[in-house]
């Protein structure tokens, strides 16, 4: 019995009946598999927290990162495939490269958002292109604008979020995310919940080892895009233990 689908996966210029394209919906599934990566926007800057799932012991560190500076303040997440993913980061280091060589001046987050969805839009207009199989999320802090993100899909829409969450998990990160009053708090204290929320819905994902990324950008960085220091890292994740471990003991009460 032939698929539904049938005919339609071809090119990714069909559009089925019901106005979807399957390939872009074979996309979001790529990115749907990976590891969860949370970017939390508070009162002084961005947080990214991303999980890089660990598929052989016999990786080297940092193998398959997900977390990238665009500049020195822009910060990037991805979600699905790391190739596809590799080639967005290097069309966003060439768009923000162009803009300070014509401009003499740093690429704003809205332009660069911009340039980077218009170029995803794109490959899902012709037959011999693809969509890319990955999102990504940007962040930056500006001192006149304050602390900016946005996520850019497959399908190259993108919107502004305060908070959002992609990859395996997510619709459970996006509901803690919820919960969290990001306008009022600061990026000391939104770490801390990016690591708890992470080893939250990692509960869930049991058989699947890990490791923890975690960068910011914001006015303690001096609008820096870099990696939080190793004693921020460990008191995030002893304050993600200690606070799920008093959750299980008040529910085993």
């Amino acid at each position: 019995m032939s698929s539904i689908g049938t005919g339609y996966d071809l090119s990714a210029p069909q559009i089925l009946p019901d106005g979807r394209v399957f390939q872009v919906k074979y996309a979001f599934k790529a990115i749907k598999n990976s590891g969860t990566a949370i970017v939390l926007c508070g009162s002084d800057g961005v947080v990214f927290a991303v999980v890089r799932l660990v598929k052989s012991k016999l990786y080297e560190d940092c193998t398959g990162k997900r977390l990238f500076s665009v500049e020195d303040h822009i910060g990037m997440a991805v979600g699905g495939s790391t190739a596809d993913a590799s080639a967005i980061l290097n069309v966003a280091r060439e768009e923000a490269r162009s803009y300070r060589q014509n401009y003499s001046m740093p690429i704003s987050l809205e332009y660069l958002n911009e340039r980077v969805s218009e170029y995803l839009r794109i490959h899902t207009l012709y037959s011999y292109i693809r969509p890319f199989g990955c999102t990504v999320i940007i962040g930056s802090y500006d001192p006149q604008d304050g602390p900016q993100m946005y996520m850019i899909d497959p399908a190259g829409v993108s919107f502004g979020y305060f908070g959002c969450a992609i990859g395996e998990a997510k619709q459970t990160a996006q509901t803690e995310i919820e919960k969290l009053n990001l306008n009022t708090m600061t990026c000391k204290e939104l770490i801390k919940e990016a690591v708890k929320i992470i080893y939250m819905v990692h509960d869930e994902l049991k058989d699947k080892q890990f490791e923890l990324e975690l960068s910011w950008v914001g006015s303690h960085t001096n609008g820096k895009h870099e990696e939080v220091s190793k004693e921020v890292f460990d008191d995030a994740l002893k304050y993600a233990k200690a606070s799920l471990d008093d959750n299980s003991g008040s529910d085993g009460e």
